[in-house]
């Protein structure tokens, strides 16, 4: 990467910023065009009808740096895979956030999302990869495997978008590290494609954060979703962040929501219908409020991209210690607040 490369992507940065959050409070307001207001439901935190049509903003200030990335530098030709992927799963989040749709319509695109993916090498996981140690398996392992991380992560993240400046601040970390590991490997399109996403999103904050004026919806969550399982494994493939580094970066997202769908599969509840029974819900109704909770999720997002960052200075052993540590964290946290929230 040049540095005229870094420089483009230093410029484009404040735009996508800016472009977000202009669009994004133009939208906050009564009666903007496209403007569709979300009432509280099963789901829901927040008691009063909210616009959630912040995934537009953001998706529009992508596609311009996106497109700017393109005129700088050709694409690869595994990137029209991306696309091609992403614009079904807005599609019919679009209509689903105007018009609700069954959650079979949702499920069977995103596995045609996933499917369009996966017929691109650079968005199949090959291997296992762990700090020194990577253990290959059948293709059609990989494929299974590829396919169930893509559809949980797109589905994931629309679960987590419950909060005010949650799923917006999770991007923020998440992305926000990715770029810098891609710019670390000098990958200039992987560093500038994440960078663009964190800088959207941390417009779209401007707006969101506690008390939120509006929020991402259905095509915000399920754009960034996709983009977190197809960046993640395109960072495995190109061997600029393992694929246990996507993981501990997304884990605040994936433990909850994991554990939460296992918690509710034993209970024998219905799993794709709508509920408060996430450990963030949890804590925001036992009386921590959005902006304490929120913030003590930030730490907990930032010192998951302080252990990534720091396992890049470390030898395997070293980071196979990193996250030992990590999963005695969560035991001890997981069990803290089940006590907690009882």
């Amino acid at each position: 990467m040049t540095t005229n490369d870094i420089l483009f992507i230093t410029f484009l940065i404040p735009l996508s910023f800016l472009l977000t959050a202009g669009l994004s409070h133009l939208l906050s307001r009564p009666g903007a065009w496209f403007s569709v207001a979300a009432a509280p439901n099963e789901r829901s935190l927040h008691t009063r009808p909210t616009p959630h049509t912040g995934g537009l903003a953001m998706v529009c200030a992508l596609g311009l740096g996106w497109a700017c990335t393109a005129w700088w530098q050709a694409w690869p030709d595994f990137m029209a895979y991306l696309i091609m992927a992403l614009l079904p799963v807005v599609a019919i989040s679009w209509w689903d956030d105007r018009h609700p749709l069954p959650a079979l319509y949702r499920l069977l695109t995103h596995l045609l999302a996933a499917v369009v993916l996966l017929s691109h090498p650079m968005f199949v996981l090959n291997s296992v990869q762990l700090p020194g140690f990577v253990w290959s398996w059948p293709t059609f392992i990989a494929l299974g495997f590829s396919l169930l991380f893509i559809v949980w992560m797109l589905n994931l993240y629309n679960f987590m978008d419950g909060m005010d400046g949650f799923a917006g601040g999770m991007a923020v970390f998440g992305f926000g590290t990715l770029a810098w590991l891609g710019g670390l490997h000098g990958d200039f399109l992987f560093c500038a494609l994440n960078a663009l996403v964190a800088s959207s999103c941390a417009g779209f904050l401007v707006t969101n954060f506690p008390p939120a004026k509006i929020f991402m919806g259905d095509v915000g969550a399920s754009f960034l979703g996709l983009l977190a399982a197809a960046v993640s494994l395109w960072g495995a493939n190109a061997g600029i962040a393992a694929g246990w580094m996507s993981v501990l970066l997304f884990s605040p997202f994936i433990l909850d929501a994991t554990l939460t769908l296992l918690y509710r599969l034993r209970r024998g509840e219905k799993i794709w219908q709508a509920h408060r029974s996430h450990y963030y819900q949890r804590l925001v109704q036992h009386g921590w409020g959005h902006r304490k909770t929120v913030l003590w999720e930030y730490a907990l997002m930032g010192a998951c991209s302080l252990s990534v960052w720091l396992c890049t200075l470390l030898p395997p052993t070293g980071q196979m210690g990193i996250l030992l540590l990590w999963l005695g964290i969560y035991v001890v946290l997981i069990w803290r607040l089940e006590v907690y929230l009882r």
